[in-house]
């Protein structure tokens, strides 16, 4: 398994539990940015830059991608073009997206994206804290403790 890492937007609280588990289990990942993003050191990590522009990263994560994979990632689309190719993918706030989930949190994204094209204020996502790092950390633990043996 490689673990592929978006890293646009990738919060700065994840990085030492992802590096925690990248060298304990020697995962071989791959981070892609349109710009370096400094996850830690380590001789298992490969830093991808790609062009600038509108999906870039996400198109460079789908073309490496194979089945059973895990990608990190915050962006639904990129997330269902993941799991069309029978790999994992897990969200910053600890969402383990599947078959059977997927299109709803696409739905909903596509909606709300809708209503805010339409001029309403709907606000952002909340900030990303503490307790988003924890369930974060406890679904990608479970995720690694049980394909990574």
């Amino acid at each position: 398994m490689t673990l592929f890492i978006d890293g646009d937007a990738f919060p700065n609280l994840l990085k030492p539990i992802v590096l925690k588990a990248i060298e304990r289990l020697s995962i071989p990942t791959v981070v892609i940015a349109n710009k370096k993003i400094n996850i830690g050191k380590s001789n298992y990590i490969k830093d991808i830059v790609v062009s600038q522009g509108a999906d870039e990263a996400d198109h460079h994560i789908v073309a490496l991608c194979k089945e059973g994979d895990l990608v990190i990632t915050a962006d639904i689309p990129l997330a269902d073009r993941i799991i069309s190719k029978k790999a994992h993918t897990i969200d910053h706030r600890g969402e383990l997206y599947s078959v059977d989930n997927i299109k709803q949190y696409l739905a909903m994204r596509n909606l709300m994206e809708s209503i805010r094209e339409s001029g309403e204020m709907t606000g952002g996502p909340k900030v990303f804290g503490q307790k988003d790092a924890h369930a974060f950390a406890n679904q990608f633990n479970a995720f690694l403790a049980k394909h990574c043996k």
